[in-house]
Protein backbone atom coordinates (compact mmCIF):
# COMPACT_ATOMS: atom_id res chain seq x y z
CA UNK A 1 0.00 0.00 0.00
CA UNK A 2 1.31 3.44 -0.83
CA UNK A 3 2.39 6.06 1.66
CA UNK A 4 -0.28 8.35 0.19
CA UNK A 5 -3.02 5.91 1.24
CA UNK A 6 -1.63 5.76 4.78
CA UNK A 7 -1.39 9.56 4.89
CA UNK A 8 -5.04 9.84 3.81
CA UNK A 9 -6.09 7.31 6.45
CA UNK A 10 -4.13 9.32 9.03
CA UNK A 11 -5.97 12.53 8.06
CA UNK A 12 -9.34 10.75 8.07
CA UNK A 13 -8.75 9.30 11.53
CA UNK A 14 -7.54 12.64 12.90
CA UNK A 15 -10.64 14.45 11.63
CA UNK A 16 -12.91 11.60 12.75
CA UNK A 17 -11.76 11.90 16.38
CA UNK A 18 -12.57 15.61 16.25
CA UNK A 19 -15.99 15.01 14.65
CA UNK A 20 -16.82 12.28 17.18
CA UNK A 21 -15.66 14.53 20.06
CA UNK A 22 -13.49 11.71 21.36
CA UNK A 23 -10.24 12.35 23.20
CA UNK A 24 -7.12 10.85 21.69
CA UNK A 25 -4.17 11.57 19.47
CA UNK A 26 -3.30 10.16 16.07
CA UNK A 27 0.33 9.63 15.08
CA UNK A 28 1.81 8.50 11.77
CA UNK A 29 4.58 5.92 12.22
CA UNK A 30 6.91 4.25 9.75
CA UNK A 31 4.67 1.18 9.53
CA UNK A 32 1.18 2.61 10.03
CA UNK A 33 -0.88 4.70 12.42
CA UNK A 34 -1.08 4.75 16.22
CA UNK A 35 -4.03 6.20 18.12
CA UNK A 36 -3.18 7.17 21.67
CA UNK A 37 -5.57 7.65 24.52
CA UNK A 38 -7.32 5.24 26.86
CA UNK A 39 -6.60 2.26 24.60
CA UNK A 40 -3.64 1.09 22.53
CA UNK A 41 -4.79 1.14 18.90
CA UNK A 42 -2.52 0.43 15.92
CA UNK A 43 -3.56 0.43 12.28
CA UNK A 44 -1.29 -1.10 9.65
CA UNK A 45 -1.71 -1.67 5.94
CA UNK A 46 -1.89 -5.34 5.02
CA UNK A 47 -0.27 -7.04 2.00
CA UNK A 48 -1.94 -6.73 -1.40
CA UNK A 49 -2.70 -10.46 -1.68
CA UNK A 50 -4.69 -10.52 1.56
CA UNK A 51 -8.48 -10.34 1.85
CA UNK A 52 -8.01 -7.52 4.35
CA UNK A 53 -6.57 -4.14 3.42
CA UNK A 54 -5.89 -3.07 7.00
CA UNK A 55 -5.00 -4.76 10.28
CA UNK A 56 -6.36 -3.10 13.41
CA UNK A 57 -4.70 -4.05 16.70
CA UNK A 58 -6.56 -3.03 19.84
CA UNK A 59 -4.82 -3.77 23.15
CA UNK A 60 -2.86 -6.56 21.46
CA UNK A 61 -5.86 -8.20 19.75
CA UNK A 62 -5.63 -8.16 15.94
CA UNK A 63 -8.64 -7.91 13.63
CA UNK A 64 -8.70 -7.48 9.89
CA UNK A 65 -10.57 -4.69 8.15
CA UNK A 66 -11.54 -4.84 4.48
CA UNK A 67 -11.92 -1.06 4.12
CA UNK A 68 -11.32 2.25 5.85
CA UNK A 69 -14.99 2.23 6.80
CA UNK A 70 -14.38 -0.98 8.75
CA UNK A 71 -11.33 0.63 10.39
CA UNK A 72 -13.42 3.63 11.44
CA UNK A 73 -16.13 1.37 12.83
CA UNK A 74 -13.63 -0.57 14.97
CA UNK A 75 -11.94 2.59 16.23
CA UNK A 76 -15.25 4.26 17.08
CA UNK A 77 -16.57 1.19 18.90
CA UNK A 78 -13.37 1.10 20.95
CA UNK A 79 -13.07 4.77 21.82
CA UNK A 80 -16.79 5.54 22.18
CA UNK A 81 -18.51 2.34 23.41
CA UNK A 82 -21.75 4.17 24.21
CA UNK A 83 -22.19 5.32 20.61
CA UNK A 84 -25.27 3.74 19.05
CA UNK A 85 -23.97 2.36 15.77
CA UNK A 86 -26.33 2.26 12.83
CA UNK A 87 -26.11 0.67 9.42
CA UNK A 88 -26.88 2.43 6.17
CA UNK A 89 -28.27 0.54 3.22
CA UNK A 90 -28.01 1.93 -0.26
CA UNK A 91 -30.42 0.59 -2.83
CA UNK A 92 -31.57 1.50 -6.31
CA UNK A 93 -35.10 2.82 -6.08
CA UNK A 94 -37.19 5.56 -7.65
CA UNK A 95 -37.09 8.98 -5.99
CA UNK A 96 -39.98 9.69 -3.68
CA UNK A 97 -41.55 13.17 -4.15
Amino acid sequence: MSDAAIDLAYELLTLSLVAWRVAGSVERTSDGIVIGGKRDIRIEPWPQDSLFRWMVTIDGRKRGAISLLAVLRQVRETLDPEHAASRVRIAIAPLVP
